[in-house]
């Protein structure tokens, strides 16, 4: 019997689940906490990453660490990690969410166009995305440059620590703002915008393939993790490209992901261009493309809706389902944290709707449409550039455990909502790379040999689509988007 590991190092926590590799049986799963964060600053010591999954892994039994044949690291896409001729962390990474960033990101989009960045490498800049990053770091640490000997993603940094090698995948690398999908190139032109004074070409890590190997695990990696020195490791992959991976999705297959964050996603066989910015061109882990569209703000909020009318998590999903579709007037915009899509970063939520006789189950059920309505705003993003997934959407993420999320969801979009059995989607799918990396087959026959497609639980809608709920939605997002740009001091 032979086991691959997964692992996903999220903005939480890393998480490891270990797979048969021959039946996708799951075998053992385990996490551990990283440091919070709070936005608009979020940062966190890569060190810490390392540290989280050393504990995670002393907790695996010695004998199942001992069957492991290969791991695969899913990462946080985004954050910037910048490491001295030492291999030590200049600074903290600045993670996916950090939103300082954003006067960079107006800079770079007034000084190539929103039009260019979206046909040279398929994003445009937002505070999210990593060349926005650098962009601050030469702006406001400009004393850091000279000292930048490897500038890598989250995944990188702990591929790097299990193998040794610099190296990323074309997934993660499409999230960085300076490497093109469409050609598989890197465009140090758009790497140059950053500013950052000298060339950092050399700086950035290799690019390997779908099927490619990062390299054997060093030495040090192995006896720090009980593993055996002849493991294998995958050359990992940016989270959302892992939870493709881990639902075993096609395309013409869309899925959404409820976490810290919200992302809706689809494989695609052409790479896409929105010049809008509110679509990434990413390309995915197996060779194809991953349109994707990602918002700040998804079960944060409903977290904090709940605290603050003093309901648990199990209470506040069945007062959302006392009543119906609208929460009787009441509309919430989840833009708690700013947000990302659209690109309002100063932003804050906003309610409307609200009268004396509001109640619990209204504030609850709008808490959970606010959410939605802004990632089906995405979904519909995702249809315009001709994305689009049928009668079914694949829910993933903390969220999708909530009977309310399943179900509003359903009511809203008319569809059916399948939600796997397996919850640790990223890390999953880094198992099947792990699988695939060492030769037990193609991504297609190893999700299939896994069962990754089928089972889990199908939820149909309870009642009629009513599009009032989100044309009140539209209406109010317009008017939050209208509050932040007055209210907003000039980024220039």
């Amino acid at each position: 019997m032979q086991f691959v590991a997964g692992i996903d190092s999220s903005t939480q926590s890393t998480k490891v689940v270990v797979v048969d590799v021959a039946t996708g049986k799951v075998e053992a799963t385990t996490r551990a906490a990283h440091p919070t964060t709070e936005p608009p600053k979020s940062e966190q010591d890569p060190r810490q990453w390392w540290n989280a999954l050393e504990t995670a892994f002393s907790t695996i039994d010695p004998s199942t660490r001992a069957k492991i044949v290969a791991v695969s690291v899913s990462g946080q896409q985004h954050g910037l990690v910048l490491l001295d001729h030492d291999g030590s962390p200049l600074r903290p990474a600045k993670l996916w969410n950090d939103t300082e960033s954003a006067p960079q990101a107006d800079r770079l989009v007034a000084k190539l166009g929103a039009e260019v960045w979206a046909d040279r490498c398929g994003v445009v800049p937002v505070p999210a995305i990593t060349v926005t990053k650098l962009a601050w770091v030469a702006d406001v640490e400009p004393h850091l440059i000279e000292s930048i000997r490897s500038i890598m993603l989250p995944h990188d940094y702990l591929t790097w620590r299990l193998s040794g090698n610099h190296v990323t995948d074309r997934g993660d690398a499409s999230g960085t703002g300076w490497w093109d999908p469409a050609s598989g190139q890197y465009q140090n032109d758009l790497l140059t915008a950053a500013g950052a004074n000298r060339d950092l070409l050399a700086c950035l890590p290799e690019v390997l393939g779908p099927t490619d190997q990062a390299g054997p695990i060093t030495p040090e990696a192995a006896a720090a993790l009980g593993l055996s020195h002849s493991v294998i490791v995958g050359p990992g992959s940016g989270d959302n490209m892992a939870a493709a991976l881990g639902l075993g999705l096609r395309s013409g297959e869309i899925a959404m992901s409820l976490g810290t964050s919200g992302t809706v996603f689809g494989v695609a066989e052409q790479p896409a261009k929105d010049e809008q910015g509110f679509v990434a061109g990413f390309a995915d882990a197996t060779g194809h493309f991953l349109p994707l569209v990602c918002t700040l703000n998804a079960t944060k909020v409903t977290d904090m809706v709940a605290a603050t009318i003093g309901a648990d998590q199990d209470e506040f999903a069945e007062l959302s389902l006392q009543v119906g579709p609208g929460a009787g007037g009441v509309t919430l915009v989840p833009y708690f944290d700013g947000e990302r899509t659209p690109n309002l970063p100063t932003s804050t939520g906003l309610m409307t709707g609200l009268r004396p006789t509001t109640s619990r189950a209204q504030l609850a059920r709008a808490a959970h449409e606010g959410v939605l309505c802004n990632l089906l705003e995405a979904v519909d993003a995702l249809a315009a550039v001709g994305v689009t997934g049928g009668n079914q959407i694949r829910l993933v993420g903390g969220g999708s455990k909530s009977v309310a999320y399943r179900q509003i969801l359903a009511d809203l979009t008319g569809a059916s909502i399948r939600v796997p059995d397996e919850q640790e989607a990223p890390a999953i799918g880094a198992a099947v790379q792990a699988a695939v990396a060492t030769g037990h087959g193609s991504f297609d026959q190893v999700t299939d040999q896994w069962g990754l497609r089928q089972g889990g639980v199908v939820v149909d809608p309870a009642a009629a689509a009513d599009e009032q709920v989100r044309n009140r939605y539209s209406e109010a997002s317009k008017a939050a988007a209208s509050l932040s740009q007055s209210n907003e001091p000039s980024r220039s």
